[in-house]
């Protein structure tokens, strides 16, 4: 389907953040499900699900609508070639240390899994247990919070 290396700040093989909806259409097709965000979300924002592959797709109102975040439970997918999803948290964590990025959260969520975060990558790993179970990224924002669309 898709070249399935992330890009963190960038997206995902072809699907860079800044896309329009359309845009995204043209090059996956249309969702399985679209998703509205709840009238109490911070952020009015569409999901569009592709279940099948793995992939959620986030588009911000505030953004015109432009892919600013996605979500992925694909175990295909690969930071700077490596598949995650079949690492440890340790080897995860070692893989962001070897490519200079250090400064990590972690936490427990109430769900009882571990998310481990970088947020000046705008990255967000989830595990249950030791095991990778979702990658959530998005495109980078700088120090006064304005977006840093990648070139297209």
């Amino acid at each position: 389907m898709i070249n399935k290396d992330i890009r963190l700040g960038k997206g995902l093989g072809k699907i860079k953040f800044g896309l329009t909806r359309d845009e995204v259409e043209e090059l996956l097709g249309e969702p399985e499900e679209v998703e509205e965000s709840e009238e109490d979300d911070e952020f009015e924002h569409q999901a569009w699900n592709y279940w099948e592959d793995g992939y959620s797709l986030y588009f911000d109102k505030e953004d015109d609508y432009r892919l600013s975040c996605i979500e992925t439970a694909n175990r295909e997918v690969q930071i700077w070639g490596e598949r995650v999803f079949e690492m440890s948290k340790e080897q995860v964590q070692k893989l962001f240390e070897d490519n200079n990025i250090t400064d990590v959260e972690e936490e427990e969520m109430e769900t009882g899994e571990t998310r481990i975060s970088y947020e000046r990558e705008m990255v967000d790993l989830y595990f249950d247990e030791d095991q990778l179970i979702a990658i959530n990224f998005g495109v980078f924002i700088d120090d006064n919070l304005e977006v840093l669309w990648p070139e297209k």
